[in-house]
């Protein structure tokens, strides 16, 4: 069987990079998606993308890209995600159409045009990573948490689009985890922000690692349309 061709979106951060580190080690191919960062060197049969995803046309040409580049993709991982904090206010419209440039629109862009690979090869896992900040709120982040709000509807939908085909779209709303955006977050209030969090500590990537696997295998084709909240019972 031909291997799975996984696109990781965002595989530079902290989040995708220890994407990239599990997957390494799997019988599969990756095509990685860069914004800005240098790309670190993978295995030969892996392969980065670089792409403003604010920008309509450079998505289309990186999915054109890697679709010359792999033939098809089976897995869309939309990992990539930006934040500017600001009240609601005070943000500027810029800033808030920015954020859900790449935290929404892409996605949608992405999905859209991978999905119709997925059907005709009767296959496709689409995993959209949001936050427990779209389900709280959190002051400051009003374009950020519409953005990841934004992802679970969009989640909801195609889900019930492809639901006759095996086909499934699951979010991931994040809590807060050793890697990641908490690198931007001072130290005085990741402590704040742990003394919130039920569990008392901030999750580790590999809970995050072993529930994608987990939406991989066949024995998920059941499981979509799904948030799956992943946040040491900060959000119940």
């Amino acid at each position: 069987m031909d291997k799975k061709v996984i696109l990781i979106t965002g595989a530079t951060g902290g989040l995708g990079s220890a994407m990239v580190k599990h997957f390494e080690k799997q019988d599969v191919k990756l095509a990685l998606h860069t914004f800005q960062q240098e790309p670190f060197d993978v295995a030969c049969e892996h392969a980065w993308f670089k792409a403003d995803l604010r920008d309509e046309n450079q998505v289309a040409n990186l999915i054109a890209t890697i679709l010359a580049n792999f033939g098809k993709v089976d897995v869309l991982i939309n990992n990539a995600g930006i934040s500017r904090n600001g009240m609601s206010w005070k943000l500027s419209p810029a800033e808030f159409n920015e954020v859900i440039a790449v935290n929404l629109t892409a996605p949608f862009l992405l999905s859209h045009g991978l999905i119709p690979g997925m059907r005709s090869s009767n296959y496709g896992r689409i995993i959209n990573i949001s936050s427990v900040v779209a389900q709280t709120g959190v002051p400051g982040t009003v374009a950020y948490a519409a953005s990841k709000a934004g992802i679970l509807g969009m989640t909801k939908t195609i889900a019930k689009e492809l639901a006759s085909q095996p086909i499934t779209c699951n979010a991931l709303a994040l809590g807060y985890f050793d890697q990641g955006m908490i690198s931007e977050v001072s130290e005085e209030l990741q402590q704040q922000i742990i003394s919130q969090i039920p569990k008392n500590k901030l999750g580790g990537v590999e809970t995050i690692l072993s529930t994608i696997d987990w939406l991989l295998t066949d024995a998920c084709d059941y499981v979509t349309g799904q948030t799956i909240s992943l946040n040491g019972g900060l959000f119940t």
